[in-house]
């Protein structure tokens, strides 16, 4: 790497110094909102989604200083990278709150949850999954392809998937995806995401499972994604498409039961 330039130093420590007055901005809101969250339970929902919201915030002036540094010092900051890394789990953390991290289940289990954020429209809800995925892409790639953090964004994303998922309004899906409904556009785009997200959720627990951890919990997991996939083709009257991942789930966990046996042996 060549030398720093004086100029460059000084242009980048100028550009840091405004980033972080903007940064501390919004760590001051998500502490306000945090705080709020202690004190007000009956909202929690409503102020989680606004968390989650801020911590994406946070993530983006994360990123930015982290290419800031690439740009004018020729060197990635991995300190600002683990921190963006890092909340991007606070805000699907947050998200999980509002809405539940349940994968596999009926949506009943979870309809009350939705009740009190039903003031958020659908397409404020599917801006706010557009930013979480963008967020973590961005994170994602500042990191590069041989990460240590590969594996920990496997999980981030499959958490992302369900989040996504779970902010769909299920009981009111079927009627929304005419195209003379509010907000069709969004929903359809929406649903759209959800389906390809669980389904590389599944892979990517599986291939977890199969290079790196050999953990059955992480096939499990693969396979409970692949159920969440099935229940929402089912949902939508996609008959064909949910038994084809029955099929699917049966011959991954004839492998998974083969796989305990040999442990076992």
């Amino acid at each position: 790497m060549g030398k720093i330039s004086a100029q460059a130093k000084e242009q980048y420590t100028e550009k840091l110094k405004e980033f972080k007055s903007v940064l501390e901005e919004h760590r001051q809101k998500e502490s306000d909102l945090n705080a709020e969250l202690r004190n007000d339970r009956d909202r929690i929902g409503l102020l989680s989604i606004e968390a989650a919201d801020v911590n994406l915030n946070i993530v983006s002036y994360l990123v930015l200083m982290n290419n800031l540094s690439v740009a004018l010092l020729g060197i990635k900051n991995d300190a600002y990278l683990n921190e963006a890394r890092k909340t991007c789990y606070k805000s699907i953390i947050n998200l999980e709150n509002a809405v539940s991290n349940y994968i596999d289940v009926p949506f009943s289990e979870y309809e009350g949850k939705l009740e009190k954020i039903k003031s958020i429209d659908q397409a404020a809800r599917w801006k706010l999954v557009c930013k979480l995925g963008f967020s973590i892409s961005s994170v994602k790639d500042a990191f590069g392809e041989n990460t240590k953090w590969k594996w920990s964004f496997v999980e981030i994303e499959g958490r992302f998937a369900v989040v996504a998922k779970n902010l769909l309004d299920l009981k009111t899906l079927m009627a929304g995806l005419d195209p003379r409904a509010d907000f069709y556009q969004e929903r359809f785009a929406h649903l759209k995401l959800v389906k390809r997200l669980l389904q590389n959720s599944a892979d990517g627990y599986r291939e977890k499972y199969e290079l790196s951890t050999l953990r059955i919990d992480d096939f499990k997991l693969a396979i409970n994604y692949l159920g969440g996939l099935r229940r929402l083709n089912a949902l939508v009257g996609e008959p064909e498409e949910a038994n084809d991942l029955k099929k699917k789930i049966d011959i991954w966990k004839s492998k998974m039961d083969q796989d305990i046996k040999k442990k076992e042996s």
